[in-house]
């Protein structure tokens, strides 16, 4: 068995409010959610409005499918043109 947790600083230059934060934050969790089996929350800087941390995490039998997942969410977040990707931590259990 093998865990997976991401750890993912997303900066939102474009936001001025901690209302339009969430709307992008909950969209890229959902979108993370729809396409990969992953708990996702978010889970830093909730009252800043310029940045954001998302948490995620993984279990598989199979580490290359781990890493294809984490391939898949760094570019979901890579392609969403609202954010920018300031930290991008993985961590294998």
């Amino acid at each position: 068995m093998h865990v997976v947790i991401c750890s993912i600083e997303i900066y939102l230059p474009g936001v001025g409010s901690l209302k339009g934060k969430r709307q992008i934050v909950k969209s890229i969790i959902q979108r993370i959610r729809s396409r990969v089996n992953a708990s996702v929350a978010e889970t830093g800087y909730q009252d800043t409005w310029q940045r954001a941390v998302i948490g995620v995490a993984m279990v598989s039998a199979d580490k290359v499918m781990l890493e294809k997942q984490i391939n898949l969410i760094r570019n979901m977040i890579d392609d969403y043109g609202e954010v920018e990707t300031v930290e991008f931590f993985t961590e294998y259990v």
